[in-house]
């Protein structure tokens, strides 16, 4: 109607366009992955690793550090945690952008359906990051990110569909419910 007609004018006087979200996919092959047991949490010593392991090592992952802890580069000398295997081959897919909540939903779904079939990975994840400067917040607190940033959450879905969900909010920020 005409509250459509205007808002349309709105942003065409602006020029305000809608943007659709960036797919970028890679392969990592050769990468060193930690190994996870979905009913261990604090994982074992040479059995499994715990999820803080887990959440450091993804975040090395997707920041293309470099995970063999060489002297040749002080930049980082992390390692992936022990005990760990090497995969041939792993897929990252990015997608950056503006994504509403029901389509990370059925980004959740499509992935537990992975598993539908035998397959050879044990798990996967889905990481969502928010924007630093987000408006969106937990309860009813105000995002503080003018004071740290952290706003991201992480499913670790295993084969069996047991999950791990990981949250990371800054220290002046409100738990999730």
């Amino acid at each position: 109607g005409a509250e459509g007609s205007t808002l349309m004018s709105y942003f065409s006087k602006n020029q305000i366009q809608a943007l659709k979200p960036k797919i970028t996919f890679s392969t990592l092959r050769d990468l060193q992955c930690p190994v996870l047991q979905s009913n261990d949490l604090q994982g074992k010593p040479e059995e499994s690793c715990s999820t803080e392991e887990l959440f450091e090592w993804l975040g090395a992952v997707f920041n293309q550090v470099t995970l063999d802890n060489t002297s040749s580069s002080f930049l980082s000398t992390y390692c992936c945690p022990e005990p760990n295997t090497v995969v041939e081959k792993a897929f990252l897919c990015t997608i950056t952008g503006f994504i509403i909540p029901e389509k990370i939903i059925q980004l959740l779904e499509q992935l537990c359906c992975y598993f539908s079939e035998p397959k050879l990975a044990y798990w996967l994840t889905l990481t969502v990051h928010g924007f630093a400067d987000s408006p969106v917040s937990w309860r009813e607190s105000e995002h503080g990110f003018h004071k740290g940033g952290e706003n991201l959450y992480n499913f670790v879905i295993f084969r069996n569909l047991d999950y791990w969900l990981q949250m990371a909010v800054g220290t002046h920020d409100d738990c999730p419910p």
